[in-house]
């Protein structure tokens, strides 16, 4: 076999095959290898027309197309296989030779591997892929993570295969050192899931309080799309609600089973979060909310309990709440994004990866899920001061913000008398509310565990470290 391909695709499952498509389509040689070689020949067959596919059956098949540095890229799922694979494959590299795992690893997973590889002299990539099986085929937001002479090697390619944001700016970036690309991946999807909680949230106190049917829910958030929260996943909410299901004659909404479910990036986010002692209540409110949804038993137990009964508000009232939750679900989206921003700003500063923030807003432009106009306002915002200590204090968002918070504490106060949860919503109110509080009730927290454990406290008034001796003469003393 010549030696022809330019980037190699192992791992032809929906997201490798589309990738691999998008490569050839933008005029790259590819190699592709599955380890079911009929999988290797369906895409040759089916999409052979679209570009230049070198077919490979085994490994050493696979290595042997690829010009050097080689660049192979790895599209399996996430942990064990991944690892298989990178067993598999890196005896038979060369130094210099570049594997990247496209896929939804675990950012710890990535800074192991990479720092592994390159005790042996070959690159690892963590590039964090968004935008679903449509995305990689047509333009996907990537965040690659690794060496940055590894990234020089694959920018052209990348760039040529991103999706691009409406300045024509390509969206994929140098994130940073070994698992930063998997990192804010990882931070994406977990706004992803505070952002669906919130719309969730949205369309069921239009529903269930404004007396809306799901068509005309559509229609509001249609609306909604034209002005500030225009984005992908509000254009696509009216899609669902507007959709009546073919065998029933329902609307679609109505015959989906009310389960959730994930597969873990959410949680890994909240974790981590904990990890590194940042608030991420939005996303862990978003996460919890998914699992509380498969957790039959416990809401079979409680759907009988007692509850408030109200009617629909009447069609003036309706209007006017329908207004409330919009202000209420834009607030609450920008607390969401304010906290995952800060959680990558803390990651950066601990594992000295020295991402840029307004880059990852620019390149979450198009592409990936959580794409919405108000990211250009978010880059803006880091590119006027790249040390923002969070979204909330940028003049424009902290002014917009503030307008809605009579609104959203109204939705808020409304979903709490009628009996709807809305838990994102409430989390961010709490948050934005503990954020302008001048003094928590933390002192209390701290005096308590200094009463119980002699973890000590420090004072306002002067500095130092204390204990007082409650079970003595309750005197103070200096505990330095």
């Amino acid at each position: 076999m010549s030696t022809t391909a330019q980037i190699g695709v192992t791992g032809l499952a929906v997201m490798g095959r589309n990738l691999a498509r998008n490569f050839a389509r933008n005029g790259y040689s590819v190699a592709v290898h599955n380890r079911t070689a009929a999988k290797t020949r369906s895409l040759v067959e089916d999409f052979g027309d679209e570009g230049t596919f070198v077919p490979a059956e085994s490994a050493e098949e696979f290595v042997a197309a690829l010009e050097r540095p080689r660049r192979l890229v790895v599209m399996v799922k996430a942990g064990g296989p991944t690892d298989a694979v990178i067993d598999e494959f890196a005896p038979l590299l060369e130094e210099g030779d570049v594997i990247i795992d496209g896929g939804n690893a675990h950012f710890e997973d990535t800074r192991r591997r990479e720092k592994a590889l390159r005790e042996r002299g070959l690159h690892f990539v963590g590039a964090g892929i968004s935008g679903g099986e449509e995305g990689a085929l047509h333009g996907p937001s990537i965040m690659p993570g690794g060496p940055p002479e590894a990234y020089e090697a694959l920018r052209p390619l990348l760039e040529s295969i991103a999706a691009k944001a409406p300045d024509g700016v390509p969206c994929t970036t140098h994130i940073g050192p070994d698992g930063a690309g998997h990192f804010v991946k990882m931070v994406h999807n977990g706004i992803e899931y505070a952002d669906m909680q919130l719309i969730g949230e949205a369309y069921e106190l239009l529903r269930d309080v404004g007396g809306y049917a799901p068509a005309e829910i559509a229609g509001i958030f249609r609306r909604w799309n034209e002005g500030r929260l225009d984005s992908y996943l509000i254009e696509i909410t009216a899609e669902v609600l507007s959709h009546t299901d073919a065998e029933t004659g329902k609307p679609f909404v109505d015959v989906v089973l009310d389960r959730a479910e994930q597969k873990g990036t959410g949680r890994w986010t909240v974790q981590t979060a904990l990890d590194l002692g940042v608030p991420v209540s939005g996303i862990a409110e978003a996460v919890f909310a998914r699992s509380l949804s498969g957790h039959a038993e416990l809401r079979e137990a409680g759907a009988g309990l007692p509850g408030p009964n109200a009617p629909a508000l009447d069609a003036a009232d309706a209007e006017q709440f329908a207004d409330q939750v919009e202000q209420a679900l834009y607030a609450s989206k920008l607390v969401s994004y304010a906290q995952g921003w800060n959680m990558i700003q803390k990651a950066s500063e601990e594992y000295d990866w020295d991402i840029a923030p307004g880059a990852v807003a620019a390149i979450w432009r198009a592409g990936c899920i959580i794409r919405a106009a108000f990211l250009d306002r978010v880059r803006n915002a880091f590119a006027a001061d790249p040390g923002l200590p969070t979204l909330l204090a940028d003049a424009e968002f902290a002014k917009e913000i503030g307008e809605a918070q009579s609104a959203w504490r109204s939705a808020v106060a409304t979903a709490t008398h009628r009996g709807v949860a809305v838990p994102g919503f409430a989390a961010a109110l709490s948050y934005y509310d503990a954020l302008r509080a001048g003094r928590l009730p933390a002192a209390l927290t701290q005096a308590q565990r200094d009463y119980f454990g002699a973890h000590t406290y420090r004072r306002t008034d002067r500095e130092g470290v204390f204990h007082t001796l409650w079970g003595e003469d309750r005197r103070e003393v200096g505990a330095d």
